[in-house]
């Protein structure tokens, strides 16, 4: 069974990576414990990707290293 979490009343913060502009960024909602709700925040009514905080880990280990190892 999937659990698909109420995120109408998220508090979205932006990427530390965005640089404080409007263009190309990434936000995280805090507040759902063991997931990680991603938007772009170009499109905030648009669809959000929900992570487990584990694999959401791994993809940002991954990430900063460089790799390409798959996410599961």
């Amino acid at each position: 069974m999937k659990y698909t979490p109420d995120l109408s009343t998220a508090a979205w913060r932006k990427s530390s990576y965005s640089d404080g502009g409007d263009n190309d960024c990434v936000e995280i909602a805090d507040g759902c414990p063991g997931l990680v709700p991603v938007r772009d925040s170009k499109i905030p009514q648009g669809p959000a990707l929900v992570f487990g905080a584990e694999p959401w880990a791994l993809l940002l280990r991954n990430v900063s290293r460089g790799s390409s190892a798959t996410v599961k």
